[in-house]
């Protein structure tokens, strides 16, 4: 620990003695102070010491989006412990897996989250321990770790690379545009890596921390404008279905206040990138590509979108670049597995617990992902390389023809997978939900002008329900497996 550097619970404790009454963290109509925070993380600290956690511990919290879920992380950051956050909605086996793979003494969850561990409420741990003076500052070796499905589906933990420290004073202007003077505004679930990192970043340089309890379209332009929040992180599915409001409730609210929007945890379609730069502004709309394992990440500005449509922008922290499946380094333009690796001389970025990583010799690695750099380092996604489908020996691409679905007014989210055929090997399906109106043959008609034809959909499935969680995520793979399942059941009661 070097002296610019303390420990995340210190660094709380002197926010908190500088600016005790000044708000910290918001919820609907809850708040808390600095020295509010600071108190109650105190007393879940030594609550949570009472029952056995012990420093370098992961502590996971299932909890939904609010001020307790902000609470546990600093109270866990305390001890000296790591916050390892999954979704509260899974079920007992697949939560299970996962706390077994973190070995946690103890759940902070509600009551509906089953678990053979003890599990705890933030209230359970607030009524053990009325002791909210600072504790001895403690640095958690791992500051946090999250959660991935993966390709296979199986649960995995990744494990910042990084102690639970923070810069004494955090270098301004910031990566991230965060200062003191900033309202950040995070409506996406606090159990993803994306949300999560920003919000806790956002409370070490100083913001203001505004939290939603779950995402609303025409509700986060109502808490930009009644927040003046100046700072807000999005997703594309979220984007989407703000753009699909109404134009005039869309735009009766004022935004002016908006200086920073980030996107990224999935592909943004480019029509739904150049609509959002046109309504708020080039300088307004900040993209960011790489993964929880944080090896190396690209970063994009509106501005320069505009300039290189399509692209997730240049490197701006550690290396990438394409290779082909030989392991060969590949020249600009051509498309490749993008592998990456941290800056030279740096300690790892993170540990895998549960999986290995996808490597090349030099300590290259790979997130799976396809793509290609231009010859002025900007790199352009095309998918992930497990969910790439072969259509008669053309490489098909399920992103590309989910954007241009997408497209369509009335589709509200899609996903799209390979499924057996005699002929071609793998044949296009499109899971598409749509509001009522949408016929398979509007839809084809659509594609036929976006979408050269092997490339369209042979079969066209409409749904009900969302294909996407809060975060963006989609489970091609599950969808996949199952409509084969279904396939194959059907062949055999013919």
């Amino acid at each position: 620990m070097t002296e610019d550097m303390i420990p995340l619970g210190e660094k709380l404790s002197r926010r908190a003695q500088a600016t005790p009454y000044v708000s910290a963290v918001s919820c609907g109509e809850a708040t808390l102070t600095w020295g509010q925070l600071e108190a109650r993380a105190n007393r879940i600290a030594r609550a949570l010491e009472q029952l056995g956690v012990k420093h370098g511990d992961l502590v996971t919290i299932g909890l939904p989006n609010g001020i307790n879920f902000i609470e546990a992380c600093w109270g866990i950051w305390k001890l000296g412990a790591t916050p390892q956050p999954v979704s509260f909605r899974l079920p007992a086996a697949e939560l299970k897996a996962i706390v077994d793979l973190a070995d946690s003494p103890v759940v902070i969850a509600l009551a509906d989250l089953e678990t053979d561990r003890r599990r705890v409420t933030v209230e359970d741990l607030l009524a053990l321990s009325d002791d909210d003076r600072p504790l001895v500052p403690r640095v958690a070796p791992v500051k946090i770790a999250l959660t991935s499905g993966g390709s296979t589906g199986r649960p995995k933990l990744v494990l910042s690379g990084s102690p639970g420290l923070a810069r004494v004073e955090p270098e301004i202007p910031d990566f991230w545009r965060f200062g003191r003077s900033e309202t950040v505004l995070i409506p996406a679930p606090l159990y993803h890596g994306g949300p999560l990192g920003c919000a806790l970043t956002a409370l070490v340089y100083g913001s203001e921390l505004v939290l939603m309890p779950r995402f609303d379209a025409e509700g986060v332009l109502a808490e930009i404008e009644r927040r003046r929040a100046t700072w807000v992180y999005l997703v594309p599915t979220m984007m989407s279905r703000i753009w699909r409001l109404p134009e005039e409730r869309r735009t009766r609210y004022d935004l002016s206040s908006l200086k920073t929007l980030w996107h990224f945890a999935a592909p943004c379609p480019p029509w739904l990138k150049e609509a959002f730069i046109g309504w708020l502004g080039p300088d307004v709309i900040m993209e960011l590509y790489g993964g929880s394992e944080a090896q190396a990440w690209t970063a994009i500005t509106g501005r320069e979108w505009l300039a290189h449509r399509g692209s997730v922008g240049r490197v701006s922290e550690g290396e990438m670049k394409a290779f082909d499946d030989d392991g060969n380094m590949l020249p600009p333009r051509e498309v490749g597995e993008i592998y990456m690796r941290p800056p030279e001389g740096a300690p790892p970025t993170y540990q895998y617990r549960g999986a290995t990583a996808r490597t090349l010799p030099g300590g290259w690695e790979s997130l799976g992902d396809i793509g290609h750099f231009d010859e002025e380092g900007y790199l352009y996604l095309a998918d992930r390389r497990t969910d790439m489908i072969l259509v008669g020996g053309a490489n098909v691409y399920p992103a590309e023809v989910e954007a241009a679905i997408d497209e369509h007014p009335l589709v509200m989210s899609s996903a799209v997978v390979g499924l057996p055929h005699e002929d071609m090997g793998s044949a296009i399906h499109a899971i598409v939900q749509a509001r009522p109106g949408l016929t398979a043959d509007a839809l084809l008609a659509h594609l036929a002008k976006r979408l050269v034809t092997y490339k369209r959909p042979r079969t066209i499935e409409f749904v009900a329900e969302p294909l996407r969680n809060e975060a963006g995520k989609v489970r091609r793979t599950q969808l996949r497996d199952e409509r084969i399942a279904r396939m194959k059941l059907t062949e055999g009661q013919a």
